[in-house]
């Protein structure tokens, strides 16, 4: 057993508000393993801090005509404030643009370069002739040259997840300016990742039926594909200087600061005693993180855990699948999200925690649909546990003037308690497997076994004739309700703790769930009323009319007289041919009746240049022309789906006839 646990949670990117995606991927798993900790009464500390350095950030703050600075301060304290009003828990929650971390991020590059493991190369890199700037990765986009995946980053492909250099992109282009960038030389600094290879299987080897299936297969994947070296720093201007003469206007590439953040903070919480949770071999290391952090956390991490030489590595890695919502991909681009502030302001955080758990995307996507969010709230927290709790006491406040009985139980009163000891025992397995959702289920099954009592027992009759077997029935189903209620508290901690200061029970821990507490016989309740008010239908369709609103206003809807200016006509492919060096494009030379046009297309992968001949194709024939890879295009050819299929006519059509 370890002496202490120290748990992370993925660095939340301070340029934008918090959405249910990153609730349900990191921070809630996090905060109800680091609450389930406390109450076992271990040392267990949770650590975080905002991600401020990237080209993400410079984005951001272009977009909003707003320094990186005043960008990262904004949303550090909107995403600090999120956190409390939803509940979630950190001993300390820092800030990658603090002193401390710049200080710590610089003498661990120092301290992996003189050990050999960090190499000056020279580079070709893209550079914007426009813009007039070398291009870091996250300023490219292109095409995948896995999956085809139109709008991959420089960096990695969000569809197929595959690690990029930006010189893999297919048709790069800048996001800036959307021109194509040139290749010019410079230099970068590289992490010589594939020299950790060897350990790293040996690592991820020692992890076999500890870390959850889906990571581990992430890794065996990227394991199977070989290490490379990897670029660790940028040409940006916001972000951690590299802390080599040579290196000016050289900053560290955020995935390699980020990290570090973690001991930046710890090291921030206690400056005596931080090292123990770093480096003392007592302490296990947790990070949570979301899906798309799994190859930095479980394969570069490690390695520069590994090439500093003087901390641990991580013990455990639980991480999450992505939460869709209403069958859609979140996607805070097409404003496809639920914000949790907006949530926070229309429910309680209690909601909102126990239907993530209870749809927590462990090992698969999930869905967060809003009309089972209310369905699973009225009916399994509202009607189960609060209900519980409001008839509980008022039958006291009605019958026992609002004290809780003051009786001796029966043999037959702690068989129906060691019942639900097992309930909390199962959990309790659970949770420490990072299973938060059976644990849930559990407790779940726990009020459902109390209620039953309840219902089996009927004191609303029994009170009739027999009060002091009510008095039994009533104060075993006290402390059924405490029991329960303990371990519900990492879960809904707002009312759970509202129940238990209402019946008395200030000092509680997780193994005191499992016995009685006579202390609590004779005492006062306080009538907390209806613990909860229910969801309504008008509730879920105000919140379903904002966020559709807000997608129609993403998508910029044009005028009838815009579409009007398009020249869409039909036409008859004359000729096509590969372009040289590309997989996808073709030279089609097309008839338009009374001209004959040249244009570069797309479609390379989905047909052969013979195929196309004498076919009718669809052309929007007024667009300004176009160089692409060298060659003039003067038009564009219509095609659908993600393997561009091309439109054409249902029968034939005259060359050049307008389409309306």
């Amino acid at each position: 057993m370890y002496r202490r646990i120290l748990i992370t949670s993925a660095l939340p990117y301070a340029n934008g508000p918090l959405h249910i995606g990153h609730l349900a991927g990191a921070y809630l798993p996090a905060d109800i393993y680091t609450r389930f900790q406390k109450l076992k009464n271990r040392d267990a500390i949770h650590i975080c801090g905002t991600d401020e350095h990237g080209v993400a950030i410079t984005l951001s703050a272009k977009k909003e005509n707003k320094t990186p600075k005043a960008l990262v301060d904004y949303y550090h304290e909107n995403i600090k404030n999120t956190f409390s009003r939803i509940g979630i828990y950190f001993e300390n929650f820092s800030r990658t643009t603090r002193k401390l971390h710049y200080e710590l991020s610089q003498s661990f590059f120092l301290s992996i370069y003189n050990k050999g493991y960090i190499e000056k190369r020279k580079v070709k890199q893209f550079y914007c002739e426009n813009d007039k700037i070398f291009l870091p990765d996250r300023y490219i986009t292109g095409t995948c040259p896995y999956c085809n995946y139109d709008k991959a980053r420089g960096d990695q492909c969000e569809k197929c997840g595959k690690w990029l250099e930006p010189t893999e992109l297919i048709e790069p282009r800048c996001t800036l300016c959307n021109s194509g960038p040139v290749l010019k030389d410079s230099f970068q600094y590289f992490f010589k990742l594939n020299e950790f290879e060897e350990r790293l299987r040996e690592y991820i080897a020692s992890k076999k039926n500890k870390w959850k299936e889906n990571v581990l297969n992430f890794v065996d994947n990227w394991l199977r594909e070989g290490l490379k070296p990897r670029a660790i720093t940028r040409d940006l201007e916001w972000g951690v200087p590299v802390p080599l003469e040579e290196a000016k206007n050289k900053v560290l590439y955020v995935w390699f600061d980020a990290p570090i953040g973690y001991i930046s903070s710890t090291k921030e919480w206690s400056k005596d005693n931080w090292e123990k949770y770093w480096k003392d071999k007592d302490t296990k290391i947790v990070h949570f993180i979301g899906k798309d952090n799994i190859v930095f956390h479980s394969i570069v991490w490690p390695a520069m855990l590994m090439a500093e030489g003087s901390y641990n590595l991580p013990d455990e890695i639980p991480a999450n699948e992505f939460l869709n919502l209403m069958g859609d991909k979140i996607s805070t681009s097409r404003n496809w999200a639920l914000w949790l502030d907006e949530l926070l302001d229309r429910f309680e955080p209690d909601y909102i925690r126990f239907f993530i758990a209870y749809i927590m995307p462990e090992y698969k996507d999930s869905d967060f649909n809003l009309h089972d969010f209310k369905d699973r709230v009225n009916n399994e927290l509202i009607n189960k546990y609060g209900n519980l709790i409001s008839r509980t006491l008022s039958f006291i406040v009605n019958f026992f003037e609002s004290k809780i009985p003051d009786v001796e139980l029966s043999e037959e009163n702690i068989k129906d308690f060691n019942e639900i000891k097992k309930y909390i025992s199962e959990a309790e397995n659970y949770i420490e497997n990072f299973e938060f959702r059976k644990a849930l289920s559990t407790i779940l099954s726990g009020v459902d076994y109390i209620n039953a009592y309840i219902d089996r027992q009927k004191p609303w009759n029994l009170i009739k004739y027999d009060k002091e077997q009510v008095k039994r029935v009533i104060f075993t189903t006290i402390q059924l309700i405490r029991s329960i209620s303990i371990s519900f508290e990492p879960y809904i901690p707002f009312s759970t703790k509202k129940v238990l200061d209402a019946i008395g029970v200030l000092n509680y821990n997780w193994d005191s769930a499992k016995e009685i507490d006579y202390s609590i016989k004779g005492k006062g309740i306080k009538n907390i009323g209806n613990l909860y008010k229910k969801i309504e239908d008008k509730e879920i369709q105000e919140l379903l009319s904002i966020l559709h609103s807000r997608v129609l206003k993403e998508k910029n809807y044009i005028t009838y007289e815009e579409f009007s200016k398009l020249d869409i006509r039909v036409g008859k492919v004359v000729s096509a041919q590969r372009v040289e060096k590309s997989r996808k494009l073709l030279k089609l030379l097309i008839s338009l009746g009374n001209e004959k046009r040249q244009i570069i297309a797309g479609i390379g992968e989905s047909y052969t240049p013979e195929s196309l001949i004498n076919k009718n194709v669809i052309v929007v024939v007024n667009l300004e022309p176009k160089k692409i890879m060298g060659l003039e295009s003067n038009g564009m050819l219509l095609a659908a789906g993600e393997k561009p299929i091309i439109l054409t006519t249902d029968g034939d059509v005259e060359e050049g006839s307008k389409v309306k």
